[in-house]
């Protein structure tokens, strides 16, 4: 059997906030979209402001009304990313199967971990001492064999709450629940499901599943089955990358004609989007171009590369698209470049190979570093200059 963890932290960005401000924790606050005039909405409420019935979304005037005295605060950019982050570097050290669902949550499959580190519910507690104690930040976790019934154990029970739920205990913990709190069913789905008769995940479960697939097509298997606590989806490392790419553009102030100039724009996208790539740790094997002429229509040209997040391959790969597409009786206005299919997993090498790719990595990695203290392109290669 799987032993999978779901890691939710607890009010992230009022928590973080309050890293540099611990009076934010002890009267009601929440982060929002423009505070100061009084616009936008809230994004994370600590839990003083949530006993008033603030919530995320909730309008800023709307919190006012509810709770006058409430602390709202703008977001730091940056801050969430950087914390985020440090989150994930303890979970790394559990187990390497860890599926990022957003920047404040994550599974874990801990199956092989057990000898090192004990029990599920042993390692849930490390966890959960480990960021609290090391990053001054709260988180629940849930416990269970699949990833839907740890998602749903560790909703039970915030702040810094463990709780476990296996497929045997779905009768007695789940099935009383209302619809409404069944992870992925949002508020048309639960108005559907009203309109039925249904109104809690037991109804769910009971119901005949084809009557299911006949109102909600192939969604009426999903509730059929994670109603009954069945979900065989794997964990996927990862997972938490917008279209498996990441890409720069650029619109340029004056069209370009020459391939040369051309390949100095790319060489510069592509410092951007190596950096990038190798602060989410993530490797890609295709390159792809992008360029927009002055009548405003587009080309994408892209080739396969061996896995890489190192900027000297993705802009190499983006010179050889150039030089195989570059049309001098075309003026560019906008160029850009990307690396895509993030996250796939890597070849076999030598290791002569290997030693190579990370001294080149390592030194990529040191200048990223650099260029973040003391301003991007503070730093480059000599082939650059």
């Amino acid at each position: 059997m799987k032993h999978i963890l779901l890691v939710d932290m607890n009010a992230f960005f009022i928590m973080c906030e309050a890293l540099f401000n611990p009076l934010l924790l002890t009267s009601p606050s929440a982060v929002a979209g423009d505070p100061k005039n009084r616009s936008g909405i809230i994004l994370t409420a600590n839990y003083e402001a949530r006993k008033y019935g603030i919530y995320t979304t909730m309008t800023v005037n709307q919190a006012k009304k509810i709770c006058p005295s409430i602390t709202l605060v703008s977001p730091t950019k940056g801050l969430y990313s950087k914390c985020s982050k440090q989150v994930f570097d303890i979970l790394k050290k559990y187990t390497p199967l860890i599926e990022q669902a957003s920047i404040d949550e994550g599974w874990l499959d801990v199956t092989g971990s057990l000898e090192l580190f004990g029990s599920p519910q042993e390692i849930a507690k490390k966890i959960q001492d480990e960021i609290k104690e090391k990053l001054n930040l709260w988180c629940s976790i849930g416990i269970s064999e699949n990833k839907f019934l740890s998602k749903m154990a560790c909703e039970m029970k915030k702040p810094l709450g463990i709780t476990t739920m296996y497929k045997k205990d779905v009768k007695e913990m789940l099935w009383s629940l209302p619809v409404e709190k069944m992870y992925g069913v949002g508020k048309a789905t639960t108005k559907r499901l009203h309109k039925l008769g249904v109104f809690t995940i037991e109804d769910i479960a009971n119901i005949d599943k084809a009557y299911l697939l006949e109102h909600f097509g192939s969604f009426g298997s999903y509730l059929y089955l994670r109603a009954n606590g069945i979900d065989n989806s794997t964990i996927g490392s990862n997972r938490y990358v917008k279209n498996k790419s990441i890409s720069k553009e650029t619109t340029l102030s004056t069209d370009v004609y020459d391939v040369n100039m051309a390949k100095k724009i790319i060489m510069n996208l592509a410092s951007q989007v190596g950096e990038r790539a190798r602060d989410k740790e993530l490797k890609g094997d295709t390159v792809q171009i992008t360029l927009k002429y002055s009548n405003f229509k587009s080309v994408t040209r892209q080739k396969k590369v061996a896995l890489t997040n190192l900027s000297k391959d993705i802009k190499k790969a983006g010179y050889e698209l150039l030089d195989a597409n570059w049309d001098n009786h075309k003026p560019v206005r906008l160029i850009g470049i990307g690396i895509h299919n993030l996250g796939v997993k890597k070849p076999q090498i030598s290791f002569f190979e290997n030693h190579i790719e990370i001294k080149e990595e390592s030194i990529e990695k040191t200048m990223d570093s650099l260029n973040k203290k003391y301003g991007h392109n503070s730093l480059k290669r000599g082939t650059n200059l």
